[in-house]
């Protein structure tokens, strides 16, 4: 009997406090997905396909657009239509004049429908055309289970994402180094405000000291939304969780998970590198451009494998790339990298040899 209740207690206190090293993460998202910033690797997902509401992390790609568009130095004019727009404001007044950057400010920090409209408007020329932008670019990225009805998330019929098409847009959101200094700010004062803006987004204000950064999202038909980033030991991650009653706990619980479970390993390193041939002693001199790395587990670093193939006549080509390297995990190619012509630039020696003889000639005593 003693034996059964020593039983039941430790069941009990595993559920409370799961062990480190889990299968998954747990989360109370119906929809959520964590992928890796620099190769996009999946690493967990739970629904990340299935089309759902998304609210105000809509304002990411809002974001993105007016970035890109040049325009964020102009003023945008405040109309009617944008300070009557319903739900969360920065408080603008009709015909107030607004520089954009301030607007995106406004709409990633305070979450400002009517800076999203106000943005629309003027990167757009009308709401509707701005949204033509919105779907045109979810397009180009590949989200296929995507489309915008407003520039702001409020609830519509036809306005839907999923948790791995919001995943792709951050990632890609996240290149653009004005978008990562926005997301990352935990306050800013406008110049047209006294009092400063402080951002909603409460994993990168208070909750963990790894967020940086990240777009929250709220209406009471579509529930919570989050999309948030990390960074620790040198791996970035991106969570997103849609309908999540916990959203909080369930992106720090994620973000430890990956962390834990996986660690960025370097498959290649920059600059040149000596190639064996098979079954013969001669090497091949060659180049890699980039360090290249992937999120791997402990498991899957062990059974990592390479194969490298050159071009036949890689001794006569003139051809930049002379072949690639494919990595393998579990007999499925992982990623390739491509062999470039040595780029190695000659040595001192060499060059001081080179320039001596050439002034000799020119001052005829060679």
């Amino acid at each position: 009997m003693r034996f059964l209740i020593l039983i039941l207690i430790l069941f009990v206190i595993h559920l409370g406090f799961p062990m480190t090293g889990q299968a998954t993460p747990v989360v109370s998202a119906n929809n959520a997905i964590l992928i890796e910033q620099s190769t996009g690797r999946v690493l967990y997902e739970k629904k990340a396909h299935e089309e759902a509401s998304i609210a105000s992390i809509t304002k990411i790609m809002t974001a993105i657009i007016a970035i890109e568009s040049g325009k964020m130095e102009e003023m945008a004019i405040a109309s009617r239509s944008a300070i009557y727009t319903e739900g969360s404001s920065i408080y603008l007044e009709q015909g107030e004049k607004m520089k954009l950057e301030d607007l995106v400010y406004g709409l990633m920090l305070r979450s400002g429908n009517d800076a999203a409209v106000a943005i629309a408007e003027h990167v757009g020329g009308s709401e509707e055309g701005f949204v033509y932008l919105m779907n045109e670019k979810a397009k180009w990225l590949g989200m296929t289970n995507t489309h915008f009805d407003n520039p702001h998330g409020l609830d519509s019929e036809t306005h839907y994402s999923t948790a791995y098409d919001m995943a792709i847009l951050m990632r890609y959101a996240m290149e653009n180094t004005t978008f990562h200094e926005i997301s990352g700010s935990e306050t800013y004062i406008s110049e047209n405000r006294s009092y400063s803006w402080k951002n909603k987004n409460r994993l990168l204000t208070q909750f963990y000291e790894y967020c940086t950064g990240g777009k929250t999202g709220y209406t009471k038909q579509t529930g919570r939304t989050l999309v948030t980033t990390a960074e620790k030991d040198g791996m970035e991650l991106i969570a997103v969780t849609l309908d999540a009653p916990d959203d909080w706990r369930d992106h720090i619980s994620m973000f430890e998970w990956g962390y834990e479970n996986y660690q960025m390993q370097p498959l290649s390193d920059e600059g040149p590198i000596k190639y064996k041939l098979n079954e013969t002693n001669l090497t091949v001199d060659g180049f890699v451009e980039d360090e290249i790395s992937y999120p791997l587990s402990v498991e899957e670093i062990d059974v990592l494998t390479s194969s490298t193939f050159l071009l036949s006549n890689y001794l006569t080509t003139d051809e930049e790339v002379i072949g690639k390297t494919v990595f393998y995990l579990d007999d499925e190619q992982l990623m390739e990298t491509h062999i470039f012509q040595n780029r190695l630039e000659p040595n001192n020696h060499d060059f001081k040899h080179s320039f001596t003889s050439v002034l000799l000639q020119i001052i005829g005593l060679k």
